[in-house]
């Protein structure tokens, strides 16, 4: 691993979402073709009015796929982040929520899933696209266990500035029962599952989920398979902390294990895992020297650092100069 120096933030910056691809399970590469990404910060920050009500008015309409793994072990597709649901004889567990006003195409797929009742929920961390299903999941049964930070988060109000979003604090029944703050093994629907805090990456509240006997990992927020991530800083998270979070993903895989990405595409490998690692580290390296030589965030979004991976990991809400400002916060 390259070394990071530590670094002050910078200012917060006028910065946010491409209103382009707000979807981030479902949009396609053509739907990006015909912008290069390369938004001024004024058009940038316009752009994200309104990318929350966006997304759920999105959730409320889009159709949920299912991939089936392996041990009973299945993705949920379309609804925020990828859903992975593990199905026991007595009872399922889900491990993220995703968006409130998707909950009739979920129950749809969870019921195709089998008849066995919903019974325990994971959040891997705070966000609404994982964590807004909460209070309908609770009242299908679910108990609900996270991070320590995520209930923090879910219990207060909250704002994201790049998305220039309030968050009210979350319903009661949408907050989990059960918190640990570091790691915890839990026995559940014929699994063990591992859970453990990544600190601050995407956010203070990311946890991975590995379920032991299937040789599943589920990353939440920490690996965005072939889009470039979004890091909130607004609660904790770091660009340095992504590289360390992708690194510890990479340690905790082998080969044959199915990685499941927070967004992108539901189904990864330890390969992909790798390639995610190489581009927050060269694209962190090409920021942090231009940084130190004086450029200002504008001009280093003129420098295009980002140029060599954008044919591969521009695919989403997350532009070129949107990923190349939240590295710049954090150099």
């Amino acid at each position: 691993m390259n070394s990071h120096e530590p670094a002050p933030k910078s200012a917060r910056r006028s910065m946010s979402l491409s209103r382009r691809g707000f979807c981030l399970c479902c949009l396609s590469a053509p739907a990006l073709a015909t912008g290069s990404g390369w938004l001024s910060p004024r058009v940038s920050f316009a752009q994200a009015q309104g990318i929350v009500e966006t997304m759920r008015s999105e959730a409320a309409r889009s159709p949920i796929k299912v991939h089936r793994l392996r041990d009973g072990v299945a993705i949920l597709e379309g609804s925020g982040g990828n859903v992975a649901v593990l199905t026991g004889a007595d009872g399922k567990v889900l491990i993220d929520a995703g968006i409130d006003l998707s909950r009739a195409q979920m129950l749809t797929a969870l019921n195709d899933l089998g008849d066995a009742p919903i019974t325990h929920l994971i959040n891997t961390h705070w966000h609404f696209d994982h964590t807004d299903g909460n209070a309908w999941l609770n009242a299908e049964g679910a108990e609900i266990l996270a991070h320590a930070n995520t209930r923090k988060h879910l219990a207060s109000a909250q704002r994201v500035e790049d998305w220039d979003h309030n968050f009210p604090p979350a319903a009661p029944s949408a907050l989990p029962r059960q918190v640990f703050s570091s790691e915890q093994e839990i026995k559940l629907k014929g699994h063990t599952l591992m859970l453990k805090h990544y600190g601050a990456a995407h956010t203070d509240s990311d946890i991975s989920v590995r379920i032991v006997e299937a040789d599943i990992l589920h990353t939440g927020d920490t690996f965005w398979n072939g889009i470039y991530p979004f890091i909130d800083y607004s609660t904790g998270g770091h660009i340095d902390g992504m590289i360390a979070a992708t690194e510890a993903n990479i340690a905790a895989t082998t080969d044959q294990t199915i990685v499941i990405p927070g967004h992108g595409a539901p189904v990864a490998t330890r390969a992909q895992l790798q390639d995610f690692r190489d581009m927050l580290v060269d694209v962190r390296t090409t920021v942090a020297a231009l940084k130190r030589r004086g450029l200002s965030l504008e001009a280093t979004i003129a420098a295009q650092p980002t140029t060599a991976h954008d044919a591969k990991w521009y695919r989403s809400v997350i532009t070129p100069a949107l990923f190349t400002r939240l590295v710049y916060e954090g150099v």
